[in-house]
């Protein structure tokens, strides 16, 4: 018969029944269920168990693969995707973070993309810069603008001698 499991579960019906109940993530709840369904005999092939379950037969497949494989222990891993890498590594961001924290430092975000494509050959958008500067190296650009014409004549000097970071 075609489609019929040939899988031996370890675990005993009860104690299948116990970890699905005490289970508080729903994609290791959803395993669990698969093993306690078969146990159980309420589902006697994949495309039954993908019904019941709302999954695909091959996401059936794999987790009763990964269960011969190394048992409850390898089905119950579940593996978490590393992420893209930053373009901007964390040596740089050292870097200009110094460069930030000197006070001649930069006068715009375009100058920082200047910066990084000529001496560390990053190419980064404005945005990405905008956003490295910003908020992970929680650090402002200060120029400052004309406000008024009755502003302070020391007032833009004392500006520009404050630090650059928060």
């Amino acid at each position: 018969m075609s489609g019929v499991l040939k899988i031996n579960i370890t675990e005993s019906e009860e104690t299948l029944k116990k970890l699905l109940i005490d289970q508080k993530i729903g994609k290791k709840k959803e395993r669990i269920q698969i093993l306690y369904l078969i146990k159980t005999h309420q589902a006697e092939t994949v495309g039954h168990l993908a019904a019941v379950t709302g999954r695909h037969r091959v996401t059936i497949s794999r987790w009763l693969s990964q269960y011969r494989e190394g048992g409850l222990d390898r089905l119950l891993e579940i593996g978490k995707s590393p992420g893209r890498t930053p373009l901007i590594s964390e040596e740089v961001k050292e870097k200009l973070n110094q460069e930030l924290s000197d006070p001649e430092g930069f006068d715009s975000y375009k100058e920082i993309q200047q910066w990084l494509r000529s001496v560390h050959d990053v190419e980064a958008s404005y945005y990405t810069v905008h956003k490295t500067v910003r908020y992970q190296l929680k650090s402002k650009l200060k120029i400052p603008r004309p406000v008024n014409i009755k502003q302070e004549k020391g007032a833009v000097e004392t500006f520009k001698k404050t630090p650059r970071s928060n």
